[in-house]
């Protein structure tokens, strides 16, 4: 069967779904055995780091496999897609974020092992109504602001321009609080992302998700794009931010699932 994305039988409690979708160019290994697919990879990936919530891992892990692929019937023609990935995520510890940037390092990973990728956006959903922010102790606000000085050593050339899109779906609730959302960003003491000039517009085109409007809280009609730099053009800093906006979004009252997109605003270089 095609594997599809959709809602596996979990566990309860959790945070809900993680799904990412990588999009660019691959160009495989001549090596490459078509069958380490992309679930398997993905398994063995998370297995390896601890990530996966199996008896198999002995420990909670990070999160549930729910389902990955190269190709997807969904996508337009001519998108670029190149993977997508599937989790349900673990309920979210106080003093952690949403385990977004393992999630895309791992997909980053994944892909990687089997082709050359050139990168060009990354899309998540992001499951934001698992994040009680009551719960978070002061120091731990924005839980991922103490890993920001991973991205402090590299390149400073490799910072790269790009456009984030968050979108609510049918909920308003982005349009709404979206200064405000750039504000907080603004005022946390990170380099991760940086802002340009022309740097918030409130507008609802979005990349088309890969799943259907059902699946979350589709179709993609309230957002917001911010302009800036990212330190890095790599999954890892992707998926700092995303944890990042989640939190900061949570924080403001936000309790729907997010589409978080980001994607380079000029040609990447491969991973």
């Amino acid at each position: 069967m095609q594997p599809q994305p959709g809602i596996a039988p979990t566990t309860p409690p959790t945070a809900g779904t993680l799904f990412a979708a990588l999009y660019g160019e691959l160009t495989p290994h001549a090596w490459h055995d078509p069958e380490h697919d992309a679930y398997q990879l993905f398994y063995q990936r998370s297995l390896a780091m601890g990530w996966l919530e199996e008896q198999t891992a002995g420990g909670p892990g990070l999160w549930a496999m729910n389902d990955a692929g190269w190709g997807h019937p969904q996508a337009a023609p001519g998108a670029g897609r190149v993977s997508w990935f599937q989790v349900e995520a673990g309920p979210v510890p106080a003093e952690r974020p949403l385990p977004v940037q393992p999630f895309l390092r791992c997909a980053q990973d994944v892909t990687a092992r089997i082709g050359t990728v050139r990168l060009s956006a990354v899309q998540v959903l992001l499951p934001v109504q698992g994040i009680d922010s009551a719960a978070r102790p002061a120091y731990a606000a924005v839980p991922s602001m103490p890993t920001v000085d991973w991205f402090g050593e590299r390149d400073p050339a490799a910072r790269t321009p790009v456009d984030v899109h968050i979108n609510s779906g049918r909920d308003p609730v982005i349009p709404a609080v979206a200064r405000q959302l750039a504000q907080d960003l603004r005022d946390l003491e990170q380099s991760v992302f940086t802002f340009g000039d022309d740097d918030v517009t409130v507008r609802g085109d979005v990349r088309p998700p890969l799943f259907h409007d059902s699946f979350w809280n589709g179709p993609p009609l309230h957002g917001m794009t911010l302009r800036g730099e990212l330190a890095e053009w790599s999954c890892d800093a992707v998926g700092w931010l995303a944890a990042t906006v989640a939190d900061c979004a949570a924080r403001l009252g936000v309790r729907s699932p997010l589409l978080f997109t980001v994607g380079a605003q000029a040609d990447p270089a491969g991973l």
